[in-house]
C-alpha cells in the first residue's frame, strides 16, 4: 500500500514527464494567449464588446442545452427548479447578444464589485496570517488594496471605463497566462535535453 506522499511523488512525475514530452504544445498555446492579451490590451474596447458577446452565447447554448435536458428527465425531482435555471440562463444569453453594450457596462460593474470584495478578503487574510507568513504577508495585504485600487479606478471611470475595462483585464489575464505557458514549456524543453 503506498502513502499519500508517495502518490503525489508519482502524480508530480508523471505531470512533469507529460510536459516535457509535450513542450511544443504548451509553447504554441502561450504564444497564441501572449498575441490575444496584447490584441486586446490593444484595442480593449473590442475585446469588452467580444467577451460579452462570448457570454452572451454561452448562456444561451448552457440555456437551451439546459430546457433541453430538464424537459428530457421532467420526472425527475427539481424540475420546475431547473427549468427556471434553464429559462433564466436562455434569458440571459439573449439580452447580451440583443444589447451587448449596456451588457458591457453591467459586467463591469460586477467585475468592479469583485476586486473590491477580493481585496477586503485578501486584506484580512493577510492580516489574520501575518504571524504565520511573517515575510510574505505584506504582499498579499498590497495584492488586496491594489484590488480596491482597480474597483475604484473602473467605478470611478463609469459610464467610460465599461468600454475598456473589460477588455483590459482580460487582455493582462492572457498576457500572464501564455508567459507563464511559455516559461513553463522553455523548461521543460531544456530539462528534456
Amino acid at each position: 500500500m503506498t502513502t499519500p506522499s508517495q502518490d503525489l511523488d508519482r502524480l508530480q512525475l508523471k505531470v512533469s514527464t507529460e510536459v516535457r514530452k509535450h513542450w511544443k504544445a504548451f509553447l504554441f498555446e502561450g504564444i497564441v494567449l501572449v498575441i490575444l492579451g496584447l490584441a486586446a490590451m490593444i484595442v480593449p474596447p473590442l475585446a469588452s464588446f467580444a467577451v460579452t458577446i462570448f457570454l452572451g452565447w454561452l448562456f444561451l447554448v448552457g440555456g437551451g442545452a439546459g430546457l433541453i435536458g430538464t424537459f428530457w428527465a421532467r420526472q425527475t425531482p427539481g424540475f420546475w427548479w431547473s427549468l427556471l435555471s434553464a429559462a433564466l440562463a436562455l434569458i440571459l444569453g439573449i439580452v447580451l447578444l440583443m444589447r451587448p453594450a449596456q451588457a458591457t457596462l453591467t459586467l463591469t460593474i460586477v467585475v468592479s464589485a469583485y476586486f473590491l470584495a477580493e481585496g477586503v478578503v485578501s486584506i484580512m487574510y493577510a492580516l489574520e496570517h501575518r504571524r504565520e507568513l511573517t515575510q510574505r504577508w505584506g504582499w498579499m495585504l498590497t495584492a488586496g488594496f491594489m484590488d480596491i485600487i482597480i474597483a475604484g479606478i473602473i467605478v470611478a471611470g463609469l459610464p467610460g471605463s465599461a468600454v475598456w475595462a473589460i477588455g483590459l483585464l482580460v487582455g493582462i489575464n492572457l498576457l500572464f497566462g501564455g508567459t507563464a505557458l511559455i516559461v513553463m514549456a522553455l523548461a521543460a524543453r531544456n530539462n528534456a535535453d
